[in-house]
This record gives structure tokens, C-alpha cells and sequence, in this order.
């Protein structure tokens, strides 16, 4: 078990999904990862759910918005780098040549919540932490592992992120002549950006852990959800597979070590 209780400037350390149906993202991300919930009310009067492991938060599952509703719009998960000023982060985003896209809005006593987006596109939640500091566990089943910003534009998104946080990168040349740029906070690899296909939109793409990424998209499939790209071993990264729940949201599965 990796428990977090810190996350430094410039790490992922959040991720939610925003659904048309809260009760029904639960029964699937329950079945999938073995989350347990705790329901609380949205300032309009509806319900999200905290989504534990344990006692552990690892993520949120929120209702979407109605003007997201009124559209049809897929279910989506959004990805937080921990800030120590997020109203600083909004100001730099402009000056690195990217947007502030809401906020900075204060979150009653958990935090300050921010989007941002670099160059090229791809909404980038900014959190600067109060009580709630990010997910309580990290790298394992069930929880957030890792994410990465597909975008048409990526040598300017990691130059985007170096301004807004001081990232270092490492450049992992690509076969088809591209380069895979990860982010890197204190010696760890942390994000990465990589070239989106052509014609494809700029936007993150979340990974989870699982124990067992076959295992996985079985339950996937037997809770209706849809797998877009089956389980595949990658030399330096294990087992990956990609899928997608019901009302939409697309979500990327890591081989992790089994819980102890």
C-alpha cells in the first residue's frame, strides 16, 4: 500500500469523473476497483459520491453540469496538479501562451480550484491544497497511477509546464519519429505528453491501477462497460488496456502490484 499524505508542486495529485449518472459510474467503478462510497450534496441539491478505499479518499464521482447534461455529453475524468498558488498558476497559464479557463474559486476549507489549459488544448485542473490534499493512495489497485496529455501541439505543452511549474523532462524518441516528453518533480516521472493522432482532440488521458489488467477488462465487460484497446504488455510499463463505462468516460487500466 502507498499512502500519500503530500504532493509536491507540480505532481498530479487528483483525479474525478464528471458523469450524467452518478449512481450508475458507481456500480461500475465499484465492481471494477472495489470502491466503497460515501454520498454528500452538490450546492444545487443533487448527490456526488466520495469514492474509498479502505478509509482512504481516492477519488470523486460528480454529476455533470446542465449545460454538459442538456448536450449529451460523455462521461470525462479530470486530472489535478498539486499548486502551491493556484491563483499564480492562472496567471502564468496566460503568460505561457495557454488559458485560464475557470477560477481560481475557493472551495470552502479544502482547497482552491482552478482549470487551465496549455497550447494545443487539454483542460488541466489546478489544486492548491487545503484539508484536502489529493488521493491517499497512489500506484496501486484502485487508485490513480498515472496520466498523460495527448495533444497536437506537445512541444508546446511541455514547454507550458515547464513555465507554470519548473518541471524537468526527459524526451523517449518514438519510432514513428515523435518523442515522448515526461515531466519529472524531484527525480520523478510524474506525467507525460504525447503527440495526438491526427485530427484526434487535445486531452488527458487517466490511468487506474489494477492488480490484474485481464481480470479487469473482464469485469469491464461484464458490468457493461466497452474496451477500446485490449490488455497489451508494453516493455517499460507493464500491462495496459484502455476502456470506457457506460455513460461514456474513458479510462486507461496499469498493472500494479497486488495489494499485500
Amino acid at each position: 500500500m502507498t499512502s500519500r499524505t503530500h504532493y509536491a508542486h507540480g505532481e498530479p495529485c487528483w483525479a474525478d469523473l464528471q458523469t450524467r449518472d452518478v449512481g450508475a459510474a458507481k456500480d461500475f467503478c465499484g465492481a471494477l476497483f472495489g470502491w466503497t462510497f460515501q454520498d454528500l450534496p452538490t450546492p444545487d441539491g443533487r448527490r456526488y459520491a466520495q469514492a474509498f478505499l479502505g478509509q482512504d479518499l481516492v477519488a470523486v464521482i460528480a454529476p455533470q453540469n446542465p449545460r454538459q447534461e442538456a448536450a449529451g455529453t460523455p462521461g470525462q475524468w479530470n486530472i489535478y496538479f498539486a499548486a502551491r498558488d493556484a491563483e499564480e498558476i492562472g496567471e502564468d497559464a496566460v503568460h505561457a501562451g495557454g488559458k485560464l479557463e475557470f477560477g481560481p474559486e475557493q472551495v470552502a476549507d479544502t482547497g482552491v480550484l482552478a482549470f487551465v489549459a496549455p497550447p494545443g488544448g487539454g483542460t488541466t485542473g489546478i489544486w492548491q491544497p487545503g484539508t484536502h490534499r489529493g488521493s491517499h493512495r497512489f500506484n496501486e489497485h484502485g487508485a490513480f497511477a498515472w496520466a498523460e496529455l495527448l495533444t497536437p501541439q506537445p512541444q508546446a505543452a511541455v514547454a507550458f509546464f515547464q513555465e507554470l511549474f519548473g518541471h524537468d523532462v526527459t524526451e523517449y524518441p518514438q519510432e514513428d519519429g515523435g518523442s515522448y516528453s515526461t515531466l519529472i518533480v524531484n527525480g520523478n516521472e510524474v506525467a507525460g505528453i504525447v503527440p495526438a493522432e491526427d485530427g484526434d482532440e487535445a486531452g488527458w488521458q487517466v490511468y487506474f491501477g489494477v492488480s490484474d489488467v485481464t481480470k479487469g477488462v473482464d469485469t469491464v465487460i461484464a458490468a457493461g462497460g466497452t474496451v477500446l484497446v485490449e490488455p497489451e504488455d508494453q516493455p517499460e510499463e507493464g500491462c495496459l488496456a484502455t476502456i470506457m463505462d457506460p455513460q461514456g468516460g474513458v479510462l486507461s487500466l496499469i498493472q500494479v502490484l497486488p495489494p499485500n
